[in-house]
């Protein structure tokens, strides 16, 4: 049965935002699990596809960059994922105060 391995990739955007909140929640560090996860099952539920899709290519980083990114005090984030590392650590209460 070749379909099932030449199947096209999932589309549906509720089986992607399924395996997104698992990804997220499944990291390999409980720190990630919890900060990626929660911030995951809090918010996939609003995001439509360029959302998801932009978070499903976060997910595809390594832990020990994503880690830095958001436990460091002045991290340097890639442009691309700047905002949603914001949104990340201002949803667990990680954000500097101006000035700081």
């Amino acid at each position: 049965m070749t379909e099932d391995i030449d199947r096209p990739p999932v589309r549906d955007l509720e089986t992607r935002k399924r395996r997104a909140a698992y990804r997220a929640s499944h990291r390999g560090t409980k720190e990630m699990d919890w900060l990626v996860g929660r911030y995951a099952d809090a918010h996939l539920e609003n995001f439509g596809e360029p959302d998801l899709a932009h978070f499903e290519q976060f997910l595809e980083l390594p832990d020990p960059e994503l880690q830095k990114w958001l436990l460091e005090p002045d991290p340097a984030v890639s442009g691309d994922f700047a905002d949603l590392v914001g949104r990340i650590r201002a949803f667990h209460g990680m954000t500097r105060s101006a000035g700081s």
